[in-house]
């Protein structure tokens, strides 16, 4: 090694480089990147792979057992940081490499870092073709991992040693800025992985970078102001960027004294706890009555950290009065320009304690803080009577929502994402701290539960981890079981069996599809559909074979008994529920665009065309300045 340098292989060097990397927000520092998921091939064995048994005083390897599991891993972790670390995830070239594109699409959909290392072809290109490359006749530079690219933040390809230089510093760049945040990958050629260069020693320095909270400009901020203080039926909707920024305490004390009514979205559900006097739930299509019914009133819609994804705006057809107007802050200029109306590109902490100072005398009128009260009481006992109403033989999926939100701690953590049940949270749950609920929605991807419960504990190994999970994407990916009890992390995991898919099969039957494709049934020789008896699937012990505690219920009761002992054991535990498919949860009365078929044979068809016409006509397109 000659002075100022050290020769390391570009993987050895690469992995000595992320343990110096941290982040700083309200001074308290963290390390960027805590550790690497894995899963090796011949494209990354003996170059990353290498470098993290050679190294693991710099980066702790964990196994994984499955690419896409691990990338919702890592994501699931970054949430419960608050975007300020993260961990990186290598795989080999080829599927191992692309099984990991799901998991890039999540997290830049969600906004959320998570650093990924696939394995790639061979840079000098010797024995090519080599195993599992993709090869087309027009471009030799293509390999799966271009696949990356639409999916990710940042991409590069690390030809030579020496481009790790400026690659690595970008790529630390954009995990840590939190309007350009999202999937960030480097792919890495194999024989680059293990061929060794003389790499400059200021490369290894610990870097902190500081984590800004911007504040809004003047202009932006004023004409905000405008708007917020001509209005006669305001309301917040509170997106994830408020718990992202920590932004949740001064949310509270701004809505309090004003009494905005606040409105949350999935990502945002737990902004405020339950029985804040601003909080009126959930909005959109699966939201509330109560926040759906003030949407519809408000004359100016303060969004808060949220992309206003279709659900929030039941599909642009939420917020009714014909003058409503948006004002829309966010860190992300993308975002903050939605909905036409104010942009404030701002943290959403610092907008809003520049709003509260700046409002510091104004209030809504106390008619309408009356009556936003009172639609939040009235729809609190709606969610009470779902929990209460008793149903037999089998439980409602209410039930099994409301008795978990009884028993959890404050602190616990929910986590789901797919399927029925997150509407019902959505609608239901009762969030008391604002890391306590953690549904993946943007992406919505079947099988990101236990793998994002595994995330969630890594990252918040005091807190217990709670994770519901339907039987639909519990067979989608239910690998990290293994890695749980491997690694000695305790999960909770209720396992919710009504044999299908039983969001899409409502959904399906609204759309005049009659649940056709959505149950878990042989095939019927007589109609040739897949309607005929139950499959004889048991998951309870699949999930014991991967080395989880399995209990099993079949009443509500049961269930209580059950659960509460999940929570009070010491390791991984599943309590497996059979529920009542049949049963649904208080309606949202809000719409969500799904075309139905245009001409039909079907008679259910048609009359489902015919409600989506309907609906279809009250879609605006929320440009108003």
């Amino acid at each position: 090694m000659s002075r100022g340098t050290r020769r390391l292989t570009t993987a050895q060097a690469l992995v000595t480089f992320l343990s110096r990397q941290y982040t700083e927000r309200d001074g308290v520092q963290q390390r960027l990147i805590e550790g690497c998921f894995g899963i090796f091939g011949h494209g990354n064995v003996a170059g990353v792979g290498q470098a993290l048994l050679q190294q693991p005083d710099e980066l702790t390897y964990y196994q994984a057992r499955n690419e896409q599991a691990m990338v919702h891993a890592a994501v699931a972790y970054a949430r419960t940081r608050r975007r300020l670390s993260t961990l990186a995830c290598t795989a080999s070239v080829g599927p191992g490499a692309t099984n990991m594109v799901t998991g890039a699409a999540l997290a830049t959909i969600n906004r959320l870092p998570v650093l990924l290392l696939p394995g790639d072809i061979f840079a000098t290109r010797v024995a090519s073709p080599v195993l599992q490359e993709l090869e087309l006749p027009y471009a030799a530079d293509i390999s799966v991992n271009d696949a990356f690219r639409p999916v990710s933040r940042f991409f590069d390809r690390i030809w030579r040693p020496e481009q790790l230089l400026s690659s690595a510093v970008q790529a630390m760049r954009v995990l840590t800025d939190q309007a350009e945040t999202g999937a960030v990958t480097l792919a890495l050629p194999q024989d680059v992985q293990a061929e060794a260069w003389d790499f400059p020693e200021e490369f290894f320095a610990e870097r902190v970078w500081h984590i800004r909270r911007p504040a809004p400009d003047a202009a932006s901020l004023a004409a905000a102001l405008q708007a917020i203080r001509g209005a006669h039926r305001p309301l917040i909707v509170a997106g994830g960027g408020v718990i992202h920024s920590d932004a949740s305490d001064v949310l509270a004390d701004f809505a309090a004294r004003t009494g905005v009514p606040v409105a949350v979205t999935q990502a945002g559900k737990a902004s405020l706890p339950h029985g804040h006097p601003s909080l009126v739930g959930a909005i959109g299509h699966t939201g509330s009555f109560a926040a759906n019914t003030l949407a519809r009133e408000a004359d100016v819609v303060i969004g808060i950290g949220t992309r206003w994804q279709d659900f929030t705006t039941a599909s642009r057809t939420l917020f009714a009065d014909p003058d409503v107007r948006f004002v829309n802050i966010n860190i992300a200029a993308f975002d903050a320009a939605k909905q036409a109306g104010v942009s404030v590109v701002a943290d959403a902490r610092a907008a809003i304690e520049a709003l509260d100072r700046e409002l510091s005398f104004w209030e809504v009128e106390s008619g309408y803080r009356a009556r936003a009260v009172a639609l939040a009481r009235d729809w609190d006992a709606v969610v009470q009577a779902s929990f209460d109403r008793p149903h037999s033989p089998l439980p409602s999926q209410s039930e099994i929502i409301g008795a978990a939100n009884q028993l959890m701690g404050d602190r616990d953590v929910l986590i789901c994402a797919a399927g029925s049940i997150p509407g019902d949270l959505h609608k239901l749950w009762r969030p008391a701290d604002p890391l306590g609920y953690h549904v993946e929605y943007g992406f919505s991807c079947m099988g990101y539960e236990i793998a994002g419960g595994l995330g969630v504990k890594m990252a918040a190994p005091d807190r217990e981890a709670v994770v519901m999970v339907g039987d639909g994407s519990y067979l989608m990916m239910a690998q990290e079981i293994a890695t749980a009890v491997a690694e000695g992390l305790k999960l909770v995991i209720v396992l919710v069996q009504n044999h299908g898919y039983a969001s899409i099969g409502a959904l399906s039957e609204s759309l005049g599809s009659a649940r056709f494709g959505t149950n878990y049934r042989y095939r019927n020789s007589d109609s040739g559909h897949l309607d005929g008896g139950l499959l004889p699937v048991d998951l309870a012990a699949n999930a014991a074979s991967l080395g989880a505690e399995v209990l099993r219920a079949t009443s509500l009761s049961e269930f209580r008994t059950a659960f509460a002992a999940a929570l009070a054991a010491d390791r991984t535990t599943v309590v497996h529920v059979e529920t009542d498919p049949g049963t649904t949860s208080p309606s949202s009365e809000a719409w969500w665009d799904v075309p139905v078929a245009e001409v039909s044979t079907l008679a259910s068809t048609q009359m489902a065309r015919g409600t989506y016409e309907s609906e279809k006509a009250s879609q605006r397109p929320y440009l108003k300045p």
